[in-house]
């Protein structure tokens, strides 16, 4: 439960903080914010979380159904009483259906809901403290958002919260909010422990694709975040990082099939 603290504190939210890339974010944002809440659907997994990261009067956690607008007004109340808000991290998501055929009406609007609406619930929830602070948002979208790999509903969301992006750019840039992306690649966290668990070979299947020979930690995404919402990032807004070990950027098999080359 959020304990309230000074009301001059910088407080950095953090969405679907439970999981592993969530931990990740809150780890690094804790370095120069003074107070991190860390809200979840499971709130007793955040608290976990908040207990494992550090001391009590720096890490609250507080349970939020990010798609419930009572549950998020809710959940930006607990946040002014911790201080002003600095930073939101909009990073609660997640993906059902794998295939088009296989996504029902249901299904889509779920998804929907979870990984774009909820940001803007979220956005509005918060954008009078992050006016005072002249603060930032920084979206967790995917490279599902920029390409089609799969999990068709979760993908045109995560394209919607990249528009969205750009829309709080450019409307609230006046008030000095930034606001911009992350979208990582294949990043190994326990839901893919759970399909390496079926297919053993999936991680080295999967680096092949990726320039890098490698798949995203959390803590890469967590790196970008802290980066987006430093100072020094202080001219940048709108825009959408990669963070997928170049696989929007191209894949070396493609070019050396294309190219007939052996230096891809």
């Amino acid at each position: 439960m959020a304990q309230e603290t000074s009301s001059q504190s910088s407080v950095a939210i953090i969405t679907g903080a439970a999981g592993d890339i969530g931990r990740a974010i809150a780890r690094r944002l804790g370095q120069d914010h003074e107070v991190i809440l860390l809200a979840d659907i499971d709130g007793d997994a955040a608290a976990k979380v908040a207990r494992d990261l550090g001391r009590e009067d720096r890490f609250a956690a507080v349970a939020c159904d990010v798609t419930e607008a009572a549950s998020v007004e809710a959940m930006a109340e607990s946040a002014a009483r911790l201080g002003v808000v600095r930073t939101l991290v909009n990073n609660a998501g997640g993906a059902r259906a794998a295939s088009l055929h296989e996504t029902t009406p249901e299904t889509w609007r779920l998804d929907s809901a979870l990984n774009f609406e909820a940001a803007f619930l979220c956005f509005r929830a918060v954008e009078e403290m992050l006016k005072k602070s002249r603060g930032s948002v920084i979206n967790i979208a995917s490279v599902n958002g920029i390409g089609v790999f799969g999990h068709p509903a979760y993908s045109a969301a995560k394209a919607g919260l990249l528009h969205l992006t750009r829309l709080v750019a450019v409307e609230y840039g006046k008030y000095g909010i930034r606001a911009n992306a992350v979208a990582p690649g294949t990043v190994r966290t326990q839901a893919w422990e759970t399909r390496a668990t079926a297919n053993p070979q999936v991680f080295e299947e999967a680096k092949r694709w990726y320039p890098l020979e490698r798949i995203v930690n959390p803590e890469d995404v967590a790196n970008a975040v802290h980066f987006l919402a430093s100072p020094e990032a202080s001219a940048i807004t709108g825009v959408c990082l990669p963070v997928d070990c170049g696989l929007t950027a191209g894949q070396a098999a493609l070019a050396r099939t294309f190219s007939q080359s052996s230096h891809y």
